[in-house]
């Protein structure tokens, strides 16, 4: 086989076996397979697609082109959470710490920023010390000790998914169903998690546009989790405006710290106990998600998530006194607030438009070699249907020099759209 033949035949819409799939991963993940050729067969799946049994064959193959973690002699369920990206999703530093609370181990691997969508393990590194390379023992160990691991992929775990996650990101391939949802999958795969909930956004904001989109990407992950023997989960959520107020690293730890003390923004913190629901519903230890609920909000209640997202930053190394005090997190040099230039209600705050105004900032990545500013970002002040006056505080932009501030302030007003009539506020999950 060759790799060139492979890429001509996906370019020419053909199906490809299971035999050139894993000829095609094998070879990537060992560096036969060069980047530019990925990346051309990248976008040939982007423009053609996958059918969904070469969909599953390319999950197998990417889950098994490192080493499959088998965490049966560690806990008697894992269970593991994944969002398929959006602007402002710090959900993962609220849900994981409330599901150990409630004595269900949770151990994930979470990824970097994908263009304007912010990544877990980005957002991590805004505290000092905290090590999101952990080796398969360090992890297995700290599951059984804590009950709780949060860390970056593993580079013997599903590598070649952490090899085209990085050449998407800068290639223009990030949006296609097969290769996210193969990229979601190996990985949950590989990591030994028995039971997976899966929050696909859906919107402005997120790699699904449509609704439509947004139930075939949950489909498909749904049969690839079926076929692998894991019981998945799929909550479609919004995604057409930021998830809470803040946008970038240190700001969105400092939004997750302030939910699990009890407080934070009001759509933020209904989601994390919708999806802490689901995950003890599906990790049977709840018997509802009605009860389930009830169980989230009594840990964050009585401070046991809290201390179990301390002991997570603790184990992995992290300063627990930038958590206890937040102000101790990266902080910008310019912190400027922007005002309403017109009164109205507000009919749209374009979550990509201000996914997008933070990489400028320096809160993503443009290209793949790109440093992530932690301390830089954007923090929203209002919801679509609230009604805002002229000269009213509209957003604050965190940055630290005069030209990006400028670009980010241009790009955030754009994605404003006022009305002169009152409007519905939007919904933050869809049947």
């Amino acid at each position: 086989m060759r790799a060139v033949d492979i890429i001509i035949k996906k370019r020419d819409k053909g199906e490809l076996s299971k035999e050139e799939i894993n000829f095609f991963i094998n070879g990537f993940t060992s560096g036969e397979i060069t980047d530019y050729q990925a990346s051309a067969w990248a976008m040939a799946v982007v423009l053609n697609g996958m059918t969904l049994r070469e969909t599953t064959d390319l999950t197998q193959a990417i889950a098994h082109s490192g080493e499959m973690l088998d965490l049966s002699d560690v806990v008697v369920i894992a269970v593991d959470k994944h969002s398929s990206g959006g602007v402002g999703d710090k959900t993962t530093l609220v849900v994981l710490p409330v599901a150990a609370a409630c004595s269900l181990p949770v151990g994930k691997m979470s990824g970097r920023g994908l263009g304007f969508s912010g990544g877990t393990i980005d957002k991590l590194e805004s505290i000092p010390g905290y090590r999101v390379t952990l080796t398969t023992e360090e992890f297995k160990k700290q599951l059984k000790a804590i009950g709780i691991v949060l860390t970056g992929q593993s580079v013997d775990l599903a590598p070649a998914d952490g090899k085209l996650y990085a050449l998407r990101d800068v290639t223009g391939t990030v949006q296609s169903i097969p290769l996210i949802a193969s990229s979601i999958m190996s990985k949950k795969i590989a990591a030994g998690a028995n039971a997976i909930v899966l929050d696909v956004k859906v919107g402005l904001g997120a790699f699904m546009q449509s609704l439509d989109e947004a139930r075939l990407l949950a489909e498909t992950m749904i049969s690839i989790g079926e076929m692998a023997g894991r019981r998945v989960k799929t909550l479609l959520s919004d995604m057409n405006q930021p998830l809470g107020y803040a946008v970038g690293n240190a700001l969105e730890v400092r939004e997750a710290i302030d939910v699990l003390h009890g407080g934070g923004p009001a759509d933020f913190r209904e989601h994390c106990l919708v999806a802490s629901a689901h995950m003890l519903l599906i990790g049977k230890r709840a018997d509802s998600v009605e009860q389930g609920r009830v169980m989230a909000e009594q840990a964050i209640q009585k401070g046991s998530a809290w201390e179990k997202f301390h002991s997570l930053v603790m184990s992995q190394g992290g300063d627990v006194k930038v958590v206890d005090n937040p102000d101790l997190l990266p902080a910008a040099k310019e912190v400027d607030i922007v005002n309403s230039p017109r009164s109205g209600y507000l009919s749209q705050i374009h979550a990509r438009k201000i996914g997008e105004a933070a990489v400028l900032l320096g809160a993503g990545r443009a290209q793949k070699t790109d440093l992530i500013d932690h301390s830089v970002g954007i923090v929203i002040r209002h919801k679509v249907g609230d009604f805002v006056e002229k000269e009213a505080p509209l957003f604050t932009i965190h940055a630290n020099d005069l030209k990006s501030f400028e670009q980010a302030r241009t790009q955030v007003l754009s994605a404003y759209q006022y009305s002169d009539k009152p409007v519905a506020p939007l919904p933050l999950f869809y049947n």
